[in-house]
This record gives C-alpha cells, structure tokens and sequence, in this order.
C-alpha cells in the first residue's frame, strides 16, 4: 500500500476507484464496502484508493461544552487494517477548521478528480461531505454525471438487529464494555496498544505481576472499567491474559490504567516493549474490596475464569482471524 500524506505528492490516476472516510474502527462495514472499492478497481484497471483523514474530524469540530470524541483506530492501526484488505493507495489528509470550510463541490472537483483521480466512487448509507457535511449521495451523483465518474452506494450491514457502526461499536464498548459483541462487529479482537511501563507494582506484592500499559495515543477509547478476559501480545507470542481497565479503587483509585496479568510471563522483562492488549470477553465490574485478601481471592478466580473463557473461545471465527 502507498501511503499519501496531504496531497502534494499524489499523482492523479483517472481510473482509481475511491471512498472517503474516517473509517474509524475498520468494522465488518468498511470491510465490505473496501470490498467493493476493490472489485471496482479490477474492472477498471486502475486502484483501489482510500482517502481519510487525520486527526479524526470530531476532534477539530467538536464544542468546548462536548467532551472529546475517543477514537477505535488510531492512524498507525488503521493503516495496517487497510493494508491488510488490500488498499492500494491510502491519501492522509490533515484535518483542520479550514479544510473543513471546503464546500462540497469544490472538494470533489479539486481533490477527488483533479488531485486524486476516480474512475467511481463507492460510498455508505450515511456518507456526507463537504463544509457541514452538506454534499449528500444525490450531491455526489449529479457531480458524477457532470465530471465522469461512476457513483455505487453500498447499503448499511445489520448484524443482530444493529446497524454495524463506528457509534454503534463506541457505545457497545463504554456503556456496556461488550467486548465479544464488540469483536463481532469488527471481525476481531478490540485492542489497545502501547508499551510495557512501570506501575505502582502492587499487582506483583500480591502474586499477581502485571503489564501497566502505556498507551500511544490518549484519544484511544477503553472499554468500560472492569475485569477482561484476553491475550497480550508482546515480542511476536500471543499469551492469555486477565485485564484490568479502571482506577484500582482499592487502593483509593487514580486516573484510568490497562493493566494485563500475563498468565506464564515474567512481567518484569518486559519493560518498555511494545505491547498490544486484545479484549475477548468481559468477567466483571471494577470493584473495591474491603481487604486485600478478599481482592486476592478474585484475582485467582478472574485468573480462572480467564483461562475458561479463552478456551470457549478457541476455534471461533476471530479466534482464527487472530491467529
């Protein structure tokens, strides 16, 4: 995949075919529609392009009386999901208040045609572009007919009653911490990423060593606080792992970590490496314990049920994707 930053470099291929986006999440959604972008380009010989943009628009727009939006995928992740489903060519462009005053015709004429080149179009239900996202589809077909380009509407996918959204999948991760309904929606794992830092290092006085995540990006979201079923993933091995994401309100709380207790590894080798945290299924809420025996004993049986569940899970659908 060829990656453009801004559109200086961008040489114009007028038979690319192309879908604007954030593609926050590369959900089972984009998935499908990428899909298509890339059957697209096969028929027209030219390539499948992806234009996004970076920092997430929301971020820019967003009202000082609106708490900041959290992101799936930050930058680095989504542009390895797109690799890997086959993006030729990924066009970056910053996000700023005055990128987003660029009107709707102006946007496709002076990017989408004369800077990037398109053969087609390919797009979702709820596409808008453009200053206030005021260009719709029917924007966009009228400015097809004009300048030459073919525009195809992929329709909304519905997986149990639901719409597949980045929203959708925001909402199932903070309000109810659903990893699994999460990862079905994704067609993986949710993870978070970042480097083995140093901790309190309560979790190794109680026999229970952990992984304090250092994340690479504060706008990633986390799911719900609560105690997770996982794996860490750390120099290229795959290991289960029992999740803590919240405030340690034991030990009279703090602000928000991702904690993994490796199950078999010593943690305290691990220090600055990179690290990546993947969530399968939830245990329990984040509670406070009246003494530190009480919070031992559920730390054995979180370490239980973890190995429990990552053994329901071998031989589901993501299971396989991940491996």
């Amino acid at each position: 995949m060829i990656e453009y930053r801004g559109l200086d470099s961008v040489e114009p291929e007028p038979n690319a075919v192309v879908s604007v986006g954030t593609f926050d999440g590369v959900h089972l959604g984009h998935q499908r529609l990428i899909r298509r972008v890339r059957e697209l380009a096969r028929e027209s010989g030219g390539r499948a392009t992806l234009v996004t943009f970076e920092p997430h628009p929301q971020l820019v727009l967003r009202k000082v009386d609106r708490p900041s939006i959290k992101v799936l995928t930050p930058l680095e992740e989504k542009r390895e999901l797109l690799a890997e489903l086959g993006v030729e060519r990924l066009v970056v462009l910053d996000f700023s208040p005055e990128f987003a005053a660029i009107g709707a015709e102006e946007f496709v004429e002076e990017v989408l045609v004369r800077r990037i080149g398109c053969a087609a179009v390919v797009v979702g239900p709820d596409h808008g572009f453009g200053h206030s996202r005021q260009g719709t589809i029917d924007t966009l077909r009228m400015l097809g007919s004009r300048l030459g380009f073919r525009v195809e509407l992929v329709t909304e996918l519905l997986l149990q009653g639901e719409e597949v959204s980045s929203t959708a999948i925001r909402r199932i991760l903070t309000r109810d911490g659903d990893v699994k309904k999460a990862a079905s929606f994704l067609g993986r794992y949710y993870e978070v990423r970042g480097t083995v830092g140093h901790g309190a290092g309560r979790g190794r006085e109680l026999g229970f060593p952990t992984a304090n995540v250092l994340l690479e990006t504060p706008h990633k979201l986390l799911p719900k606080d609560g105690i997770y079923a996982g794996y860490a993933v750390v120099g290229g091995k795959k290991l289960p792992a029992a999740i803590n994401v919240g405030v340690r309100p034991t030990f009279d709380g703090g602000h928000r970590v991702v904690e993994a207790h490796i199950l078999g590894e010593k943690v305290g080798e691990l220090y600055g490496t990179p690290i990546r945290v993947l969530f399968v299924e939830r245990i329990r809420d984040e509670v406070a314990f009246s003494s530190v025996g009480e919070l031992i004993d559920q730390m054995k049986d979180d370490v239980r049920k973890t190995l429990q569940i990552l053994q329901e899970h071998r031989g589901s659908l993501v299971e396989q994707e991940e491996r």
